[in-house]
């Protein structure tokens, strides 16, 4: 009787709302964490430049977890997979808050951005599946909309979870909740898709790669995010350090962007239905473009009041919003069937490309806005000339696939 209960269909609804949470602890596994940073080095010993290393070696575990999974998820039942990954990343959050030193705690911290990364790949296969037709895009944007809460309110969580009970209670909560997520997958598996052997195509990670209209959807989109990242990531040490502002200034200026971010997105398939998914995808990452030069524009020119850069930071969340959504799954549509790799592929650029354009304005953080709003500014550039130069194809084989 109870085996019977544990295996039971649920609606999509469900299903997408686990799939959701899933990414979600994929994403928290940093932004959670990040307040706890400068209380590492004098619980555990060592220095806070290896401190540092907790978060760079979770980022280095999550890209090599992506492309593992991705290749994973192309061979084996991808059910299996999602609940093996939630049940070793809730492993090895416990462990990593029992960690003797930081060194073990760094170890750690990649194996868990490795195995946490599953939810991630197999998320757009799952959509994909639950929500056939025209309704996935709305789907990946209802999806992006609870993603993009996480930078913003994660950080606010873990800040809260360091009064409670110190630096461990943060991996604690990561555990407590994968497991959950964890069993929650493996009781309802029957109502997520799985491997459809008839329909899939399976290729190697080159053969994407060298398809035209995946390199041209999958480098946009991960141009586009990459400059909304690179900004977030920087903007703290800059709105703290060089322009003396708060903590709560970066706050609010977050709070406004995720709000017009999560409007858009939802419109984004509407919109596209009615106008064309080629030209929303074009207007949205235009649009992208001049919100980010604005922003350089305004910045370099000495400007730092929170009433201009928030309407501008609006802007292009905006315009993020309004292509986000369909242009990931166009993405997903020209992997043509191999969903678990070519979602890998996507997010790995995505992660690829905010460490770069973060490197190379980090040495200049310490000037003020300009140099971070030039690295946004030259992402958003370079999506826009991944559609107008790669695929001269492209546009037509997208309108086929659909």
């Amino acid at each position: 009787m109870l085996w019977a209960a544990m295996t039971v269909n649920v609606s999509p609804t469900v299903m997408f709302l686990l799939i959701s949470f899933g990414t979600v602890l994929g994403i928290a596994g940093t932004d959670l964490v990040l307040p706890a940073i400068p209380a590492m080095p004098t619980a555990l010993g060592g220095t806070a430049a290896l401190a540092q290393m907790v978060l760079a070696a979770y980022a280095g575990g999550t890209l090599v977890g992506l492309l593992t999974f991705g290749e994973l998820g192309a061979r084996y039942s991808r059910r299996k997979l999602l609940v093996w990954s939630l049940g070793l990343f809730a492993v090895t959050s416990l462990l990593s808050a029992y960690a003797p030193t930081l060194e073990w705690l760094v170890i750690l911290r990649f194996a868990q951005g490795a195995f946490g990364s599953g939810p991630a790949v197999f998320a757009p296969g799952f959509i994909h599946g639950l929500y056939p037709g025209d309704k996935a895009p709305s789907m990946f944007g209802r999806l992006g909309s609870i993603e993009s809460l996480t930078p913003a309110l994660a950080p606010i969580a873990g800040a809260y979870l360091m009064t409670v009970g110190g630096w461990q209670t943060s991996f604690l909560m990561l555990a407590g909740l994968a497991i959950l997520c964890a069993v929650g997958s493996w009781a309802y598996r029957q109502s997520l898709p799985d491997r459809l052997e008839a329909l899939e195509v399976h290729q190697s990670y080159m053969s994407i790669i060298r398809n035209g209209d995946f390199l041209r959807h999958g480098l946009s989109q991960a141009l586009s995010l990459g400059s909304i990242l690179i900004f977030v990531f920087g903007a703290p040490a800059v709105m703290t350090g060089a322009l003396g502002m708060t903590i709560g200034d970066f706050i609010l200026l977050q709070v406004f962007g995720i709000a017009l971010f999560i409007l858009a997105s939802n419109a984004s398939n509407a919109l596209a239905r009615r106008f064309g998914i080629e030209r929303m995808i074009m207007i949205g990452t235009g649009s992208l473009v001049l919100g980010f030069l604005l922003i350089l524009l305004y910045t370099s020119l000495g400007g730092r009041s929170l009433t201009v850069l928030v309407p501008l930071w609006m802007t292009a969340n905006g315009a993020f919003g309004i292509r986000g959504p369909i242009g990931f799954h166009q993405a997903i549509v020209a992997s043509r069937g191999d969903h678990s790799r070519g979602a890998a592929l996507v997010v790995a650029a995505i992660l690829g490309i905010t460490a770069g354009g973060t490197a190379a304005a980090a040495p200049f953080i310490n000037v003020g806005w300009w140099p971070l709003a030039l690295a946004s500014s030259l992402a958003a550039l370079l999506a826009l000339l991944c559609l107008k130069l790669i695929g001269s194809t492209a546009k037509e084989a997208a309108a086929a696939a659909c």
